[in-house]
């Protein structure tokens, strides 16, 4: 398959920034969320197993479909094939995106 799309799609969670590549990406039917579904991970024929990359697919093992917060996102990128998932510290690499308020009431509304 020529036209078949793979992303890898770069957001942080909880500390750590998460590297996944996946064949769907689109902005989700829950607002504020991207929709991610179809995710894969590096070929199984490698001698040499990565154990960051299992721990990720043991993580997403079972997951069909996985929303992350718009806000926690920092990259998707369309790519030729699939890399190695990974896992890496966001010490000195990414500065959080300060709070905002969120789409609630107004002030003295309840």
């Amino acid at each position: 398959m020529a036209d078949e799309r793979i992303y890898r799609i770069i957001f942080v969670n909880q500390g750590q920034i998460y590297e996944i590549y996946a064949h769907s990406v689109q902005q989700g039917g829950l607002m504020g969320f991207v929709e991610v579904e179809a995710l894969s991970f590096g070929e199984r024929t490698q001698v040499v197993v990565d154990p960051a990359e299992e721990r990720l697919q043991s993580e997403f093992e079972g997951v069909k479909r996985t929303y992350i917060p718009m806000h926690s996102v920092v990259r998707i990128d369309e790519v030729e094939r699939v890399g190695p998932a990974k896992v890496t510290s966001a010490e000195g690499n990414v500065t959080p995106f300060p709070g905002m308020p969120g789409f609630g009431p107004g002030p003295g509304k309840s």
